[in-house]
């Protein structure tokens, strides 16, 4: 079909769809197609389109349009898959977006009816209440999805004791390739005799899969070449070997064929339901034994150990990923545990039904160990101790995407299983074939079930490094075969393995798995290219050749990731981005409202790369694409802190800005947002009319037009006196007293107009303390015009307060703020935007800078500040983090302090981003996802709270975006305290 009849088949398809459907040149289709464009792999391909199916009507005239025109079909879920399974030049089909609910649950029969894009956690949040809970546990669990773990059979973390996804599905409702639905299910002899009778393609299905299987030769081939029976990861091919197991072939199983779609990877059927086996709540007893290796070797026969006890995980991370975590703004915290250097850790977990048990069974695990010599520490974690080292050992993906160069650890043979039995010899034989090509690997992952993620180091950008990446899975391939093992454990097939089917199971058993295809699928179009008849595995990569966009003059210093298309190359696409506001953290909160691909941090990055992999001049931002993918980016940095890889999108999208500007001119309503420091200072002259303007519905309509500002916002008022002026004032006041300490305050633009109060509460609260506060000479922070992309004024007023504050460096002083997006600028962007000698003082400024709350919260450890001078009564609060705070610091200075009068209780609440993001709520292009990013959790649990309760906020956008949202005056910890003072 040439191009334009495919546009027009397309057209035809649009409205009779409930759903979504982008294919046109329209560039914010265009920007939805390269997002979609790869996944996790190292592989890329544009797709002809993009679908989001509303229900399963949408599902069923997408095959039906499939089949009359002759494009395939590419079923999507969270897109986290290492093999390419949802890269193709097809339709893409992702229902992620809309069928993502629990239909149904029976506590009694322990079995939940969901939609295929329901999120595997967010069952499990809503399974919570049965005492229930659905197994299999991928490191990607927060936003894997019921579709993906079915198309992969994926396994997890727990799955020696709990299975793989096809251990834990009763049934799925699929549509066939003809457009027929059914549902394959568990059926007995009768049933499966009935099935055969009937006079449709389902029937077809059952007579032919019941001959194949019956077959003599089939059989002993199948048994032949699929891997031993011991190794319990089997996930290539299809998945002939378990329905051998099944009653009509002398197994004990019953007949489903549910389990051969489980690890089809979309390419049999599409599925639309599925009915899962639900688990009681695991024993709330656990323990987790972190031991101690000095050699991967050793950690893998301190393993062989542990499967002989009643563990219920063993994993392994090695120093390669340990190392990662050294200073990461997230995983830091999890290395707690850690003693000495160890070259690998075996996280061994036990639960248990009493305590008793569980330091009986540790004990006894510890005391074998050491009897045989083996490891060197063996600390106990309890409680959510274990969550935090499980943390550290899930980040091992995206934390490997840290290593700098153009060599990188790639998904090749990261998903090889033998035996546990076997695995110490094939790791042996693996090191001792990667150090004969001089490849350096990381080892990591399901050591108890005989599975490591190796991921060797290769430059994927250079013809030598295509050529290892192809020797290296050859070579696997062979070591695999030798100990009968899986070449897909839990990651499948896709296009990278695939080829590699014929090979390690036979000529039979892959004219087997063929026939399987043809059945199913005789005109390739659900998936093609994956599992069967793929491209070779070393065609349609992500990279291409060292491309120049690295080198295109940016005003941010990318030296550290060796250039900007660098930074944007580190996005494995792992998509910790697509979490859910249910998991908690702040990344990504336009995609926690939307659930649109588009609107990712991995699409931004990914989107940014394409331009800059093709371009080494400035044009390569003068693109709109980049632009409809950076749009809801709030510059939360919540990407700075949560993605593993630290893709800082905010630095990108800023840079980009910038760039685009140089080319097409800085819009005005940008340039009135940037410049909200000079216009209040212009304002400050006369409050009273600024504010009459801003409030009276005729001029303030006139005003958020030109502004571009959303009509149901209310602008934040101008104080009649700033906080310099009240502050000149107020020194007056205090001229001959003597303070026993000192300490500088940053008057931010936000507070020396609009939150005056703020300012005055915590000067005369840390008056009140014994500090004297200094205003020094300085002059806005540049946060607004970060946020809107004027980087080449955000440099100079970097340049300028780092001249005018670096006194502070020689001095014991602390320069402390209370707007934590103003303040942070000096230990984030400043020392990015600025080189050379500027560059070193504004790291040495940075040590000097504090948060408000940092300040108190160390002053309180040395005591200088007692507990005396606070009131004793009973007070609760609940406290919202600003984004910046949780990237850049931490929300537990904020509880703290507000702890720290007698009596007074404050909790976090989880709530992510609030949605406001300085301009980005204001906005009425971006209001209604403004205020449904604050729907997700913040609004709901503010105004759950008693009148009596305070809501305390250290952003001044969060507060204004709980007033909007809620009605609720939320109060700075400084006003907190100042009122809690006696």
């Amino acid at each position: 079909m040439i191009k334009e009849q495919l546009k027009q088949a397309f057209k035809e398809l649009k409205p009779q769809l409930a759903g979504d459907l982008y294919f046109s040149d329209d560039s914010l289709d265009r920007t939805i197609l390269m997002a979609y464009s790869t996944d996790a792999s190292v592989y890329q391909e544009y797709p002809l389109g993009v679908a989001l199916p509303k229900n399963k009507s949408d599902i069923a005239t997408l095959i039906r349009f499939s089949k009359t025109h002759k494009i395939p079909l590419i079923p999507r879920t969270a897109g986290t898959s290492l093999a390419g399974q949802v890269v193709g030049q097809g339709l893409i089909v992702d229902i992620s977006r809309y069928m993502n609910r629990l239909l149904e649950v029976n506590k009694e029969e322990k079995w939940a009816r969901v939609e295929p894009g329901l999120e595997r956690d967010v069952l499990n949040e809503l399974l919570a209440p049965y005492g229930l809970f659905f197994g299999p546990e991928t490191s990607t669990s927060n936003r894997a999805m019921i579709g993906g773990m079915i198309g992969n059979n994926s396994c997890g973390l727990h799955s020696m004791v709990w299975g793989a996804t096809r251990d834990n599905l009763h049934s799925v409702e699929v549509v066939l390739g003809n457009g027929e639905t059914t549902t394959f299910e568990d059926l007995d002899e009768r049933g499966l005799q009935e099935k055969m009778l009937l006079n449709n393609l389902e029937g077809s299905i059952y007579r032919t899969m019941h001959a194949l299987l019956s077959n003599k030769e089939n059989q002993q081939a199948i048994r032949d070449g699929y891997p031993t029976r011991t190794v319990k990861r089997r996930n290539s091919g299809y998945a002939l070997d378990a329905l051998l197991d099944t009653t009509p072939y002398g197994g004990n199983a019953p007949f489903n064929l549910s389990h051969l779609i489980a690890g089809s990877e979309g390419t049999l059927a599409f599925v639309t339901e599925a009915k899962l086996k639900l688990l009681d709540a695991p024993p709330k007893v656990n323990g987790l034994v972190a031991v101690h290796c000095t050699s991967v070797k050793e950690s893998l026969q301190v393993n062989l150990i542990a499967v002989k006890h009643p563990v219920t995980a063993s994993e392994l991370v090695d120093d390669v990923i340990m190392n990662f975590t050294k200073g990461h703004p997230e995983h830091q915290q999890n290395r707690f545990f850690m003693e000495g250097e160890p070259v690998a850790i075996l996280m061994v977990e036990f639960m248990c039904h009493t305590e008793e048990e569980l330091q009986a069974q540790t004990s006894a695990f510890i005391n074998e160990v050491k009897a045989k010599q083996l490891g060197y520490a063996y600390p106990l974690l309890r409680g959510n101790d274990i969550n935090k080292a499980w943390n550290l050992r899930k980040s091992g993906l995206g934390l490997l995407r840290n290593i700098k160069g153009d060599a990188q650890p790639v998904n090749l043979i990261e998903d090889c299983a033998v035996a546990p039995e076997n695995l110490p010899e094939y790791i042996d034989d693996l090191q001792e074939m990667l150090n004969a090509m001089g490849l350096k690997a990381s080892y990591y992952a399901h050591a108890g079930a005989g599975e490591l993620h190796v991921e060797p180091i290769i430059n994927l950008k250079i013809e030598e490094g295509r050529k290892q990446f192809r020797a290296v899975l050859e070579k696997t391939a062979a070591i695999v075969k030798k100990y009968k093992g899986s070449l897909s454990g839990e990651h499948g097939d896709g296009r990278l393995r695939g080829e590699f089917i014929r090979f390690m199971m036979g000529e039979k058993c892959y004219d087997c798995c063929k026939q399987v295809k043809q059945l199913y699928d005789p005109e390739y179009l659900f998936n093609p290219g994956k599992i069967i008849d793929p491209p070779p595995m070393d065609q349609f990569f992500r990279f291409k050749e060292p491309a120049a966009g690295g080198k295109v003059k940016t005003y941010f210093d990318f030296s550290e990731t060796n250039g900007i298309l660098s930074l944007a190359e580190k996005c494995s696409g792992s998509g910790d981005c697509r979490k859910t506001h249910f998991a908690g953290g702040t990344m990504c909160p336009s995609y926690m409202a939307t659930r649109f691909e588009k609107d990712t941090t991995r699409a931004r990055a990914n989107v940014l790369r394409q331009f800059l992999a093709q371009d080494n001049t400035a044009q390569a931002f003068n693109h709109e694409e980049i632009g409809h993918a950076m749009d809801l980016c709030l510059s939360c940095k919540g990407c700075k802190a949560e993605c593993p890889s630290s893709v800082d999108v905010s630095k990108l999208k800023a840079e980009y800005l910038q760039q685009y500007y140089d080319t097409n001119g800085t819009p005005m309503k940008a340039w009135m947002i940037a410049e909200f420091p000079f216009l209040s200072r212009m304002a400050s002259i006369a409050p009273g009319l600024y504010n009459f303007a801003f409030s009276n519905k005729f001029t303030s309509g006139i005003l958020k037009n030109m502004m571009n500002m959303a009509p149901e916002r209310h602008v934040p008022a101008l104080q009649p006196q700033t906080l310099r002026a009240w502050y000149k004032q107020f020194k007056k006041q205090q001229a001959g007293r003597t303070f026993a300490h000192k300490v500088h305050l940053f008057c931010d633009e936000f507070t020396n107009y609009n939150d005056v109060h703020i300012g005055q509460r915590c000067i005369e609260l840390l008056t009140a303390l014994d500090y004297e506060v200094i205003i020094p000479d300085h002059i806005e922070s540049g946060r607004t015009h970060l946020s809107k992309g004027l980087v080449k004024r955000a440099k100079r007023i970097a340049a300028k307060n780092v001249q005018l504050l670096s006194f502070l460096v020689e001095q014991p002083y602390s320069l402390i703020g209370l707007e934590p997006s103003a303040i942070l600028t000096f230990r984030d962007e400043y020392i990015d935007l600025l080189s050379g000698e500027l560059k070193e003082k504004a790291k040495g400024l940075a040590s000097r800078v504090k948060l408000f709350e940092e300040f108190l919260s160390a002053e309180m450890d040395e005591g200088r500040i007692r507990k005396e001078r606070f009131r004793t009564d009973e007070r609760k609060i609940m406290i919202h983090g600003h984004c910046h705070q949780k990237a850049l610091s931490s929300v537990n200075y904020i509880k703290k302090v507000l702890s720290w009068p007698a009596h007074y209780e404050a909790t976090v609440i989880n709530s992510g981003c609030c949605g406001m993001a300085g301009s980005f709520g204001f906005d009425k292009d971006h209001y209604e996802t403004s205020m449904k990013i604050g729907e997700l959790v913040l609004f709901p649990a503010v105004r759950s709270q008693n009148e009596d309760v305070i809501i305390a906020a250290p952003g001044t956008s969060c507060r204004h975006q709980i007033l909007d949202g809620t009605g609720k005056i939320a109060l700075h910890p400084a006003e907190v305290l100042f009122d809690a003072l006696v």
